[in-house]
């Protein structure tokens, strides 16, 4: 049965010790993908490197740290970049078709459903889609952050059937495997609690912008998601087919299947939409949306931070500041600081036309 595989690469796998480009890994990786394809499989590769293969070209040899020289690198290196990779994928016949992306592409729902159409169309007519963000025109609030997270966006977007990162590490450790020789490797996992963030621990390499905390955070979105994930070393043989196949050293991410219209649209508000400040909750409130699958109302609420209006996606967090949603508001932060705590009879009150409101509905609301 055909599959849709969303796979990643980061810059610390894609780069050699000398700073530049591996062309032997690149080979490697371009032909373990042919290989999906030929076995009926839909591959979509989202791969980082531009701004690593760019600092190459223009003579850096340390990461810039100003903004426009970074931005300068990813416009210089994403040419040569996607240029390797048609010309190894040409060898077999296939070819590849650049996507750039920012999270404000898809931040509404009509450029969300253009970027469906866009890699539905590509994949009808078997063009590889090579994704990144486009970081020559990001700036921090419409960036994804890291391409961990962009895979996990890509992979909810066209709903796929498995998204692999293509790691520089097996998978998720118990510990820093480099400092703790008695570090377990976790095969799989169901659910991201405050142990596993724990065990996700610092940042990535210099050629990169995340770490394995990055990768948690997506494995977290995948099992909001419904869509396995899996971590593994990219460059240990045919890792991606070993990947997809079920074999190999890796972390699996995955918990209780689910699908559906209403799923697709939270995700999209979850993963994609921009949150434009935050509400804290008390154990009442994470409890009845963490296990209950209920609305948030505004009883439960302890704080409320930043400025947005009703409609803004706005997060959920615990009252140890852990994230543990993501939702529509059906209030302004003005309005919601006037109510928060108070039942919505009491509410209704000074609003009559609140008097059956939540702050979020749950169907429009992601819950971690």
């Amino acid at each position: 049965m055909s599959r849709l595989i969303v796979a990643k690469v980061g810059s610390s796998t894609l780069m050699g010790e000398n700073g530049e480009l591996d062309l032997a890994f690149v080979r490697s990786l371009c032909s373990q993908i042919c290989e999906l394809r030929r076995r009926g499989d839909r591959v979509v590769l989202v791969s980082s490197g531009a701004a690593a293969v760019g600092r190459s070209i223009l003579g850096f040899s340390e990461r810039p740290s100003d903004i426009p020289t970074l931005q300068a690198c990813a416009a210089a290196g994403q040419t040569s970049l996607i240029e390797r990779y048609a010309e190894v994928l040409a060898d077999d016949g296939v070819a590849c078709g650049q996507v750039l992306l920012t999270r404000g592409d898809v931040v509404d729902r009509t450029g969300y459903l253009n970027a469906r159409n866009t890699f539905e169309r590509l994949l009808e007519l078997g063009v590889l889609p090579i994704v990144n963000e486009n970081d020559t025109v990001s700036v921090r609030e419409f960036s994804f952050g890291d391409n961990d997270m962009l895979g996990a966006i890509v992979a909810s977007l066209i709903d796929a059937d498995l998204y692999v990162i293509l790691s520089d590490i097996d998978g998720l450790y118990t510990a820093n495997p480099d400092t703790h020789p008695d570090a377990r490797l976790l095969e799989r996992v169901e659910r991201v609690d405050a142990d596993v963030v724990a065990m996700a621990g610092g940042v990535g390499s210099t050629f990169g912008t995340g770490g394995m905390a990055t990768k948690v955070r997506a494995g977290r979105a995948m099992i909001a998601a419904g869509i396995p994930m899996v971590i593994c070393r990219g460059r240990g043989g045919d890792a991606l087919v070993e990947a997809v196949d079920g074999r190999g050293r890796s972390t699996r991410f995955e918990g209780p299947s689910v699908s559906g219209h209403e799923q697709a649209r939270k995700l999209w508000i979850g993963l994609a939409g921009v949150s434009r400040g935050s509400v804290t909750v008390d154990g009442g409130a994470a409890r009845a949306l963490e296990q209950g699958g209920a609305s948030l109302l505004p009883v439960g609420i302890t704080s409320v931070e930043g400025d947005f209006d009703k409609g803004d996606v706005v997060s959920v967090l615990d009252s140890d500041g852990r994230l543990i949603a993501r939702g529509v508001t059906r209030y302004s932060s003005e309005d919601l600081w006037k109510v928060h705590g108070l039942r919505l009879d009491v509410i209704a009150r000074f609003f009559p036309d609140r008097e059956d409101c939540p702050a979020m509905h749950r169907d429009e609301l992601l819950v971690f």
